[in-house]
């Protein structure tokens, strides 16, 4: 693996993930033969405003049995969604080979594993045919990658002509150096933002058409203060991002949330569609 890649696995490596996640399902008093897919909701969806913002997401398109990629699937929480919401079949990569036996895991444990797959692999190298999903999916991943005309190039060489690409994702803006550690990095090195424009700009001279596109930042401002005031009066709980995220969850949190309210960055979510043939 690529040194810089390396480095990004590290960043969010959590060694024994899958089994924290099972001990503090069982402190709940949890039985681990009846576990629904909400029984995993405080720490399957690694972005910002969670399961909420997947569910609007998912809603702009019509993905009813489609064959989706989830580009940087996290632990799988969207996918999963996705599957059991709209009978999608979804395969989730990532680069981060705890994070994939943590989603093959919990899929698992909630009867999700025979619609969604996870393999641990390198989003500017798809190890998938050309034009073979219906729509793909990302987010919050793009901040890792320094190669965003190879990323997303490879996104849009998978999708079939008049498939969806649906991203929700941080974007920087004119306003200033932002303070690490972040959610995504530790220090900048691991971080290649991108203002939004930049984006539209690379989708659509890939041959994409902008279906839909929202501005996030607000609801996000709104999603990391109540965070922040429910760890700083309860402190994190048994089962939570920090698992993920780290100890260092508190001063990760509120740089991202600074950096929101002070428009440094910014949150977008939206829909291009892919006309190549």
């Amino acid at each position: 693996m690529h040194h810089e890649f390396e480095a990004i696995a590290a960043h969010y490596h959590r060694p024994g993930l899958l089994e924290q996640i099972q001990s503090q399902l069982l402190a709940q008093g949890k039985d681990m033969e009846q576990l629904k897919r909400s029984d995993l909701s405080a720490v399957d969806e690694f972005h910002v405003r969670g399961a909420k913002v997947s569910e609007e997401l998912a809603r702009t398109v019509d993905l009813q049995m489609a064959k989706v990629l989830d580009v940087g699937c996290g632990l799988g929480g969207p996918a999963r969604y996705l599957a059991d919401v709209f009978q999608c079949d979804v395969t989730g990569i990532d680069l981060s080979a705890e994070f994939i036996r943590t989603a093959q895991g919990l899929s698992k444990w909630v009867g999700l594993d025979h619609n969604t797959h996870f393999l641990q692999a390198n989003a500017t190298q798809l190890p998938f045919d050309a034009q073979v999903f219906d729509a793909v999916w990302t987010q919050h991943v793009q901040m890792n990658v320094a190669d965003k005309a190879q990323f997303y190039g490879e996104i849009i060489r998978v999708l079939k002509p008049g498939g969806h690409f649906l991203y929700y994702d941080i974007f920087e803006s004119d306003r200033g150096q932002i303070e690490y550690p972040m959610p995504w990095a530790t220090d900048a090195n691991l971080s290649h933002l991108i203002k939004k424009e930049v984006l539209h700009k690379l989708l659509e001279s890939k041959g994409c058409i902008k279906i839909h596109q929202n501005d996030e930042t607000e609801a996000g401002i709104t999603f990391f203060t109540q965070m922040l005031a429910r760890l700083e009066k309860h402190g994190p709980p048994q089962l939570g991002l920090h698992l993920v995220m780290g100890a260092d969850i508190k001063i990760k949190v509120t740089h991202l949330l600074q950096a929101l309210e002070n428009g440094q960055l910014v949150l977008e979510s939206g829909v291009y569609q892919s006309v190549n043939d």
